[in-house]
């Protein structure tokens, strides 16, 4: 029987790639996983910005009728302006087409907002026969964002995505 002794052992290198690479396997496993999550999130963020910013703009558009300064609120129009931010079309779709997970239909929406204020020191040019002066539409959503790896326990609950969007009306 051979014996190899200790000089031999210490001097072998075979097998050193393989405890390096078990080595740093975690570390870049948790490092493309977290790309991954990153860039979602960024994903979603730019998602609900470009929603809220449509949402305000089709506000800015509609015609000074839906508008009225003594009394800013109006359940039809804000419904639409809201289904604008959620699915992008201005009819109610189908509860499963949002342009996010995590946004719910109309009937139980939270996460949009819509505030009409108006600008009583806006008065001139088409605004000049307006009561209270300018429409501005404030349009606002706080949406939850669903992790990639929530199925595997790592999804963060109490993360938001929010923005704001604001916009004069012109009543196109």
């Amino acid at each position: 029987m051979m014996t190899v002794s200790q000089s031999s052992l210490i001097q072998c290198t075979r097998g050193t790639a393989a405890v390096e690479m078990a080595l740093v396997t975690p570390m870049l496993i948790a490092l493309m996983f977290g790309s991954f999550e990153l860039g979602n999130y960024f994903l979603s963020e730019h998602v609900v910005v470009k929603a809220v910013r449509d949402g305000a703009r089709y506000a800015g558009r509609l015609p000074f009728s839906e508008y009225d300064c003594a009394n800013t609120a109006n359940i039809t129009r804000d419904d639409k302006i809201q289904n604008v931010v959620r699915t992008g079309q201005v009819a109610e779709m189908s509860p499963d087409s949002p342009r996010l997970s995590g946004w719910t239909n109309a009937i139980e929406d939270t996460t949009i907002t819509v505030n009409v204020a108006c600008s009583a020191t806006t008065t001139g040019g088409i605004y000049t026969d307006k009561a209270g002066g300018a429409p501005v539409v404030t349009v606002a959503a706080n949406v939850p964002y669903k992790s990639l790896f929530g199925i595997v326990g790592l999804a963060n609950p109490s993360l938001n995505l929010n923005a704001t969007a604001q916009a004069t009306v012109n009543g196109i």
